[in-house]
C-alpha cells in the first residue's frame, strides 16, 4: 500500500455554515454561525466533500468526491496552499446540488488547465445530470461560452480502478426511498449522506481503519441523515481505529462537540474543511 493524503474539502450540510438567515436576524444570535466567519474557524463549513492526492514523479494525482455547490469556495481556499493544480477524476454519491452544483465550475479546469475531467457515476445519476446539466452533457445544447469538457463513465456495485486505486462502492439510504454510494478505498471508508446502512453494506465497511460518516446534528433525529449519536454507534459498531463526522450543520460547535467526544472509548471527532490526514492506499 502507497501513503496518500486526503483532504476535507467541505464538512457541512448542504446550506453551509454560515447561514445568511443567522448572520442577518436581530433577535437571536447563532454561536456558531457568527463564529464562523472568523479567520481559521473551523465552525466554517461548505459541502461535503474530500480530496485524494499523491505527489509521483512530481505530478499529482487528484481525485475528488462530490462537487457541491460551495466547490468553487473550497478549491479557492484549498487548491493553491496544497499546490492542487489539475483534477483527474470525480466520483460522484449521488445528484443533489451539495454533490454535483459545482459540476458548472469545472470549466475552469477544462478551458485553462487540462483537456477534460473524468466524472464516475451511476447511471441513473448520469440521467439525473443529462437533465439538470444537459449541456454537460450534450453539447449540442450550449447557448454560447465555453463549458466544461467533461469524460462520464458508468459504474455500478462492482469495484472499479481509477489511477490505480481500487473502489469498493458502498451503497447506503439517504432517507427511506434513495439509495446513494459511499466508496471504499484503502483503509478508508466514506459515506457522505446516510439514514440506515444495511448489513451488507456494513459487512464492506468492516475493518476499515478510517470511517469518515454522515452526523448532522446531536438528537434531534432527521429522516436522511445520521444524528452525531447515531455517528457513534455505528462507529463502535463496525470496530473503526479513527473516525471522522462530517455533513455538520449549525447546531455543531466544532471545539465543543469535540471536547466532549474525547469521552467516548473510541477515536471520534469532526473533521473541519482543509483538515489533511494520511490515508493507505
Amino acid at each position: 500500500m502507497n501513503e496518500y493524503e486526503l483532504i476535507f474539502l467541505g464538512t457541512g450540510t448542504s446550506e453551509g455554515i454560515p447561514r445568511v438567515s443567522c448572520l442577518t436576524k436581530s433577535d437571536k444570535i447563532c454561536d456558531v454561525c457568527s463564529d464562523s466567519i472568523l479567520p481559521g474557524s473551523p465552525n466554517r463549513r461548505r459541502n461535503t466533500s474530500v480530496l485524494i492526492t499523491k505527489k509521483i514523479n512530481n505530478q499529482y494525482t487528484n481525485i475528488i468526491i462530490d462537487v457541491g455547490k460551495f466547490f468553487y469556495e473550497s478549491a479557492i481556499n484549498i487548491f493553491p496552499k496544497n499546490n492542487i493544480k489539475t483534477i483527474d477524476s470525480i466520483l460522484v454519491t449521488h445528484t443533489h446540488a451539495d454533490a454535483v452544483g459545482g459540476l458548472d465550475d469545472l470549466r475552469d479546469w477544462t478551458n485553462n488547465l487540462q483537456k477534460e475531467i473524468n466524472i464516475y457515476l451511476r447511471q441513473k445519476d448520469f440521467e439525473s445530470i443529462s437533465v439538470s446539466h444537459n449541456y454537460l452533457v450534450k453539447r449540442n445544447k450550449l447557448s454560447g461560452g465555453g463549458v466544461a469538457k467533461l469524460n462520464f463513465s458508468i459504474i455500478n456495485k462492482k469495484p472499479f480502478i481509477i489511477h490505480g486505486i481500487s473502489f469498493i462502492p458502498l451503497p447506503v439510504m439517504h432517507g427511506k426511498h434513495l439509495e446513494i454510494f459511499g466508496y471504499k478505498f484503502g483503509n478508508v471508508s466514506y459515506i457522505s449522506d446516510t439514514s440506515y446502512i444495511s448489513k451488507e453494506t456494513e459487512n464492506l465497511i468492516e475493518g476499515s481503519e478510517i470511517l469518515i460518516i454522515d452526523a448532522l446534528r446531536p438528537e434531534k433525529t432527521h429522516g436522511t441523515h445520521f444524528t452525531l449519536e447515531e455517528a457513534v454507534e455505528f462507529a463502535k459498531k463496525i470496530n473503526a481505529k479513527n473516525t471522522f463526522l462530517t455533513n455538520a450543520t449549525h447546531d455543531i460547535d466544532h471545539k465543543k462537540i469535540n471536547l466532549q467526544l474525547k469521552k467516548e472509548k473510541i477515536d471520534v471527532k469532526y473533521a473541519y474543511d482543509g483538515q489533511k490526514i494520511k490515508i493507505k492506499l
